[in-house]
């Protein structure tokens, strides 16, 4: 009997073939300057977008809650923390069984059409027929469930709960951070802001007595080296105010970055009283315990190790056999088909044999890495009890240099109010008062710089033991609720404390 084929127009489906790949190549497209420049307006938008204006002199707790609610590296934190916890709630959605809907089309350009031969006399033994449309659709539903892909998901979601965990004690971190080097900079603007009246007159002092110095030289009423040694004097003087001034105006920039507030921002900062000592808020022998129980590195390796047992657990079921159910009802509209729906349901058995034969490297592989992360918690405690020591002796060492600067300042104080009494009208008395000015201001920024040391010290402290310095859980994140909040734990941490005095 013969049989006709259908042949396939070979021009259109190769120019079909040439279009999809031709619409397959892609090429780089570089950003333009246009869109560059569009998108720097909006970036820049975003920067400080729905962030209240500063209103009055700025505090420290208004400082702080302005860095926790704005800063754009804390920010980053809070986002990777909320995606890990969506990625923990993908993974639980693995542990259900999968239920999947499909329907389908098929077409054919001739009959399904067969026949049969008779073995024995190799004759066509029934005429061709056929038991299919020529295009018919499918639809179904199945449920579907492996015990192997739910022990392996159940682990793998145990692993992410706990890997949530670790976002969690790396926010702490860099909670911890931006606490100590903003104690810093806040002081140190504070500083700046304190001298700045201070340093400006001077130089305007010191600039006159030297164009009287000069106008001297000129009209050769001294003489020359005597003048010239006085100009020297006086310009070395004016090189080192103008060093203190450029150092100062660096001060404010810096604590408006962790504020995430525009650089160019005038705020004024709340004049300081008393330049309070900071004491430490636990006795030094519990310390040691403090810091290995508290210190977020070390809670974030306590779960390192237990996602790197999980994964042991997750190796040694990937080699069990898998057993898999298959239910749901199917539907077809063939027209030769005496039932057009039916319903299906299937168990079947599968193991891949050859992991039964790589199960010792996978177990030994998931045994190595739970090790390692044992082996490195081990040396990360030693480490954390190398720097509460470290921290501790520098925090002492921080405290003698404010004291001594404290008492510096004082006399240098003092030393400029006999000079100012004792000054007449001729110039090397004029430059002895320059001089205890310039003294005075250079003593009062030591003093400011040694209690910012102090403080970012202090700072480090609460780090190294691992101390938050905001409470566990807040009400609100607005920015009352977070200054009052940075306060309440501040004063917390004060009480009861003691001064960082250890032996030598």
């Amino acid at each position: 009997m013969k049989h006709t084929r259908t042949r396939l127009p070979l021009k259109p489906l190769a120019a079909l073939i040439t279009v999809a790949l031709t619409g397959c190549a892609i090429t780089p497209q570089p950003i333009t300057p246009d869109e560059a420049k569009a998108a720097l307006a909006s970036q820049r938008q975003a920067l400080f977008a729905d962030q209240p204006p500063l209103q009055g002199p700025l505090t420290l707790e208004e400082a702080a809650a302005r860095t926790l609610k704005y800063n754009l590296d804390h920010r980053i934190k809070l986002m990777e923390e909320a995606l890990s916890q969506r990625q923990l709630g993908l993974a639980s959605f693995d542990l259900l069984p999968r239920l999947v809907a499909d329907a389908g089309y098929a077409w054919r350009s001739n009959d399904r059409a067969s026949s049969s031969r008779d073995l024995v006399t190799g004759q066509q033994s029934l005429a061709p027929s056929t038991s299919s449309d020529r295009e018919h659709g499918t639809a179904g539903l199945t449920l579907s469930w492996n015990a192997l892909d739910f022990g392996v998901s159940y682990y793998g979601a145990k692993q992410q709960a706990d890997r949530v965990l670790v976002m969690q004690e790396r926010r702490r971190k860099v909670i911890h951070q931006l606490m100590q080097q903003l104690r810093q900079a806040y002081w140190q603007a504070v500083g700046a802001q304190q001298l700045e009246t201070k340093i400006v007159p001077l130089l305007e002092l010191t600039r006159s007595a030297l164009a009287d110095s000069r106008r001297v030289e000129r009209e050769k009423l001294q003489p020359p080296l005597e003048s010239l040694g006085y100009q020297r004097q006086l310009l070395d003087l004016v090189r080192q105010l103008e060093a203190v001034r450029d150092e100062l105006a660096q001060a404010r920039p810096r604590l408006a970055a962790m504020m995430n507030v525009p650089p160019g921002q005038a705020f004024e900062l709340a004049a300081p009283g008393a330049l309070a000592t900071p004491r430490l808020p636990l006795p030094v022998e519990a310390m040691e315990e403090t810091a290995l129980l508290q210190r977020p590195e070390l809670v974030e390796a306590s779960y390192q190790e237990r996602i790197g047992l999980l994964e042991t657990r997750k190796a040694l079921a990937r080699v069990l056999p898998g057993v898999s159910i298959d239910l749901g009802p199917r539907y077809d509209n063939d027209s030769y088909l005496i039932n057009n729906s039916w319903g299906e349901a299937g168990l079947r058995v599968s193991w891949n044999l050859l992991n039964v034969l790589s199960y010792g490297q996978i177990r030994d592989a998931a045994q190595a890495q739970y090790d390692i992360a044992r082996q490195q918690k081990l040396a990360l405690s030693m480490a954390v009890l190398t720097q509460v020591h470290v921290a501790y002796r520098d925090l002492a060492g921080r405290q003698r240099q404010f004291e001594l600067a404290d008492e510096l300042n004082q006399v240098d104080q003092s030393i400029l109010g006999h000079t100012r009494n004792a000054t007449s009208a001729n110039a090397q008395n004029k430059l002895a008062e320059i001089r205890a000015q310039a003294g005075a201001v250079m003593s009062e920024l030591r003093l400011y710089q040694s209690y910012g040391a102090l403080q970012n010290a202090y700072g480090q402290m609460l780090m190294t033991l691992g101390l938050d310095p905001m409470p566990n859980s807040l009400p609100a994140h607005d920015l009352p609720t977070l200054r009052a909040a940075f306060a309440q734990r501040d004063q917390q941490l004060q009480q009861g404390g003691s001064k960082a005095t250890p032996t030598p």
